[in-house]
């Protein structure tokens, strides 16, 4: 049985269940199933769907099995105390374990539902620096990222980071296409406000225990 969100704009089926949250949406321009995904937020899809976010100071990383195409979409951000990762110590720290997470809900995700970890093929955006009070978050966040795919020994295909400029990203999984616009006149109030409220959210309520990664 449909959930309320598709009877009421007549989408098709969630092709992965636990996502009844996100905004999924007809794009008429793109002619096709629309997800948006905001920070601290993921989205994974067997189906060939879309998926759209913003970026400021958060990465997105765009994972998917290249043979089978299942795929998807996080929005993170670690907390605004984090420190220059030790290879030794980064999997325990509260920071990083808030960065596994992320990262591995969305690989697990895939895993659960057909992909296979050998087929996997890695994109990340983002990590500008668009709010001054906030250090250089923004390039500790890539390079987390970038120290958990040479831990788990995932390929980093392609990247667009840092920068000071906020992103809109549009991501394929079926194809593993990325789309990214640099927002160069956009009012950034707005992103900025939310990532703001989202990194105090996220120091106020750490995430806890850990995830074993398939």
């Amino acid at each position: 049985m449909l959930d309320l969100l598709e009877r009421c704009n007549n989408l098709p089926a969630l092709s992965v269940k636990g996502f009844s949250h996100i905004n999924r949406f007809y794009d008429r321009a793109r002619r096709c199933i629309s997800a948006k995904i905001l920070p601290g937020e993921y989205y994974v899809t067997i189906a060939d769907e879309h998926i759209v976010t913003v970026l400021g100071s958060c990465v997105s990383a765009c994972i998917r099995d290249k043979v089978f195409g299942i795929g998807g979409m996080n929005h993170f951000m670690l907390p605004r105390d984090y420190k220059e990762c030790d290879p030794e110590k980064f999997n325990i720290s509260d920071a990083a374990r808030y960065g596994n997470y992320a990262m591995e809900h969305l690989i697990n995700t895939i895993l659960k539902n057909g992909g296979r970890r050998e087929n996997l093929e890695v994109k990340i955006v983002g990590g500008a620096k668009i709010i001054a009070n906030m250090s250089d978050i923004g390039q500790r966040n890539v390079q987390f990222v970038k120290d958990y795919l040479e831990t788990e020994g995932l390929t980093l295909l392609g990247e667009d980071v840092g920068d000071v400029y906020p992103r809109k990203v549009d991501y394929y999984p079926s194809t593993g296409k990325v789309r990214v616009k640099k927002l160069r006149s956009v009012h950034n109030d707005t992103l900025v406000d939310r990532e703001t409220v989202y990194a105090n959210a996220i120091e106020q309520k750490p995430v806890v225990g850990d995830i074993e990664l398939f």
